[in-house]
């Protein structure tokens, strides 16, 4: 019969002499991170890994294990000493309104040009008004309009003359300038007096009348012609005494930035408007409303088209940027175009285009959380279309939907070079890896952290280092060499295993911030190992009412389990129930009953529709395990019928294996097995025991119950020896131990369990076959060859009834 465990095999202790401090106060407050070299070798080769195209990287692991803090740290180590990325802002454009143009500068320049441009538009106000009240245009202009005067009315005195030596006059009516005939007085002839003339006189008056018609026309068409260059003269003189007054200007700014193609151009084509649009630049009259009540809002002119909209400014920006989106929505992304309501309509310009996420982040680093980016619509297809583009142009995303198309802006794109990181966890990764080809292509970069480390001396060093780095960071009380050992001992338990320690570090701060308010409450200037058993303890009574509920129905025997004594088919498994923010074993009353037949093992689970895959496997490995033990020369028939009693929902995993298997054999056999035992493992077709999971949960389970109905030295739990090293038991179940009052058995064969349970020997098999008389495999042995005889003699009896 296998020895129950000692109790140093139960709970590895850490030894507090490791440490050479007396408290974390004297550890260095720097701390590196810890535990995740292959993550870290993945993250160096994606960062360092620059002009590849795709290989940006997805960082996978449980939450807590310090993702965000690790690449937050790493990318502020690595950024500083990087260039800084060139400003971005967008102008008007001038020859297609719709389509603003985006101009990269210099870090820190584009709030020069800016403020540039807005002093250009203050020197315009101030010095185009002005140099339209000088004398020196105003003798200009009046010389040009003198002359054209003075040609005017040259012209039409010479005509005016001709016509009255004709006897005409050139008159105004409603439709123009007219020749008409006239009397010596200087009246104009009636139309009675005209109609009274003589044939060949009125003839004659028609043709000198249509002839000096025709030179009135002429002249009209050069007056208009020298009306027409009157005005390009005055404009002319206009551009002229503009471009004297501020061409200096335009000039100092082009020669300022000549380096740049793009703002030279520019600054050409706002020359070009503004002299297009001097008006706009002269100091407009106040128009006299038609009524002295109706004062009319004068329309002011805007210069808007010459302001300078920064998208992205670097001017204070020190090596790449790095930017964490939190909330990686479509717009925040690749960045939006504002609209400004008034009077129901909506409007909007290039000035109204802000900076999203991949703008800001242009020319350094952009981290997301992965399950963010998912949850936002089209952020995630926005995202993959820049980086296969390597642009970010601004879109209109409802475009696509609407019925009727609107006019907006489209703004030139800007090229793209991010390194993007992606954050999740590990079942994203591998839903987006499998399902989208395209992802595959653009993260080529896969850094796994690991959820737990190995144990060792140098592990331990960093983990009080991490101690002290929480303590001093959020100004906590220092711990002493005996609440680190506890710390560290907790980081084991939460790994589930003896020689590993849990990555989860926001698992273990959490206990540290709970262990200094317990300190405190204790009154200690000191954490202690008193304190963080008080706060493991703590933390466990807020979310373990479930647990006592059930606890408090098996000993008012709602639930039945019994403690004491032995029964025939029936044994006590252990299974484990996680609540999300607390997991704990529960003992589970399984039992069997076996009769002549030929259906096999019957899941009642199964049959009912309650039992998983993975437990549906387990039944059909123990069915061939006991066909492949008690059949080997001839086949045996029965029928067994096998359930969780009292489990009201589904029932899934295989560590229950081994008990099915007992109680099976216990049926067959008609020997009773101990009910003060409980046993939890799974089984392969060999009889080998094989190892599972949650092995100190279903333990302690057991063991407080056995501890409210007393505990008397017999109770225990039968586990497989693969497990030894994964516990790490609470301190009462290792007193027990200690005290003799409750063993842990550890087997390797379901052999080893079943001499544990009966208290019989097993049995070997035998050369012929059989097994010694008095084991437990004989008589299962025999039982199984009676209900085969039996079975056939009814079967034979059957066929003689048919014949006859």
């Amino acid at each position: 019969m296998p020895k129950p465990l000692a109790v140093e095999d139960l709970y590895k202790c850490c030894d507090q002499n490791v440490f050479a401090f007396t408290t974390t106060e004297e550890l260095p407050e720097a701390v590196e991170i810890i535990g995740q070299a292959r993550a870290l070798r993945a993250i160096d080769f994606g960062l360092n890994l620059v002009d590849s195209q795709g290989f940006n990287i997805f960082i996978l692991g449980e939450n807590g294990t310090g993702k965000l803090t690790t690449i937050k740290s790493l990318l502020a180590e690595k950024a500083v000493g990087e260039p800084v990325p060139p400003d971005w802002c967008y102008v008007y454009n001038f020859k297609d309104p719709d389509i603003p143009l985006a101009i990269s500068l210099p870090p820190g320049s584009a709030f020069i040009f800016h403020k540039d441009m807005q002093e250009l538009i203050r020197i315009l106000k101030v010095e185009i008004p002005k140099v339209f009240e000088s004398k020196e245009y105003e003798k200009q202009k009046s010389k040009i309009l003198e002359e054209f005067q003075k040609k005017q009315k040259d012209l039409f005195a010479s005509l005016e003359e001709e016509a009255r030596g004709k006897g005409f006059s050139i008159r105004k009516t409603v439709s123009g300038l007219m020749i008409v005939p006239v009397k010596k007085s200087g009246e104009p002839l009636t139309e009675e007096e005209y109609e009274s003339l003589e044939g060949g006189i009125k003839t004659k008056v028609d043709e000198i009348g249509k002839l000096l018609q025709e030179k009135l026309n002429d002249i009209a068409r050069e007056v208009r012609e020298a009306e027409k260059n009157v005005k390009d003269l005055l404009s002319k003189l206009e551009k002229d005494v503009v471009l004297s007054a501020v061409g200096h200007y335009m000039e100092e700014l082009k020669n300022k930035y000549q380096e740049n193609e793009k703002i030279v151009s520019y600054l050409a084509d706002v020359t070009e408007d503004v002299l297009g649009h001097i008006e706009d630049f002269k100091a407009q009259e106040e128009q006299s409303p038609p009524l002295p009540f109706m004062k009319m809002q004068r329309p002011e002119p805007t210069f808007t088209r010459y302001t300078i909209n920064i998208l992205v400014n670097n001017q204070d920006t020190k090596g790449a940027p790095c930017i964490y989106e939190s909330n990686p929505t479509f717009f925040n992304l690749i960045g939006r175009l504002e609209y400004r309501f008034q009077y129901g309509m909506a409007t909007t310009d290039f000035s109204m285009i802000k900076a999203g996420a991949l703008h800001k982040a242009n020319g350094g680093y952009l981290v997301i959380n992965v399950l963010d980016l998912l949850k936002s619509m089209f952020s995630y297809d926005v995202l993959k279309r820049a980086i296969q583009n390597r642009e970010i142009k601004l879109e209109d995303v409802l475009e696509q939907y609407r019925m009727i198309s609107t006019a907006t802006l489209r703004p030139e794109a800007i090229p793209l070079k991010v390194k993007v990181i992606l954050m999740g966890t590990p079942y994203l990764y591998y839903l987006l890896y499998n399902l989208d080809e395209e992802y595959r292509e653009l993260f080529k970069v896969k850094a796994d952290f690991d959820n737990r480390m190995e144990c060792t001396e140098e592990t331990i060093q960093k983990y009080a280092a991490f101690v002290g780095h929480c303590c001093k960071k959020e100004n906590l009380m220092p711990f002493d060499r005996s609440g680190v050992a506890k710390i560290v001992e907790y980081g084991s338990r939460l790994a589930g295993h003896q020689k590993k320690l849990s990555s989860k570090f926001s698992d273990v701060a959490d206990v540290i911030r709970e262990s200094n308010y317990w300190a405190g409450k204790a009154g200690s200037t000191i954490v202690k190992a008193e304190h963080v058993e008080k706060a493991i303890n703590e933390k466990v009574y807020r979310t373990n009412r479930i647990e006592e509920r059930l606890q408090e129905m098996i000993l008012e025997g709602t639930l039945i389990i019994d403690t004491e004594g032995a029964k025939v088919g029936q044994v006590n498994g252990l299974a484990v129930l996680d609540m999300g923010d607390y997991s704990f074993g529960k003992p589970s009353r399984i039992t069997a009953k076996t009769y002549a037949g030929k259906a096999g093992v019957i899941n009642i689970e199964r049959e009912t529709k309650m039992s998983g895959k993975i437990h549906e496997k387990a039944i059909l490995i123990l069915t061939h395990f006991i066909g492949s033990m008690y059949a080997r020369k001839k086949a045996i028939t029965f029928t067994a019928s096998i359930t969780f009693e009292q489990l009201y929902d589904m029932v899934e995993g295989d560590s229950a294996t081994c008990a099915e298997l007992y109680v099976i054999l216990s049926s067959l056999a008609g020997i009773p097995l101990k009910q003060h035992i409980a046993v939890t493992g799974s089984m392969d077709q060999n009889g080998d025991v094989q190892p599972i999971g949650g092995v100190n949960e279903k333990i302690e389970g057991f063991f407080e119950l056995c501890k409210m109905r007393g505990l008397d030295g017999t109770q225990g739990v039968v586990i497989p020896g693969k497990n030894v090293h994964n516990l790490m038991l609470k301190k009462e179940v290792v007193d027990a131990v200690r005290d003799g009052k409750f063993s842990i058995y550890p087997i390797d064969r379901v052999e080893e369990g079943l001499e544990i349970f009966t208290g019989m020997p097993v049995g070997e098999r035998k050369e012929d076959g059989t097994f010694p008389e008095g084991t437990l495999h004989s008589l299962v042995m025999k039982r199984l060859e009676e209900i085969t005889e039996s079975f056939k003699e009814k079967k034979d009896k059957d066929k003689e009834e048919n014949n006859s």
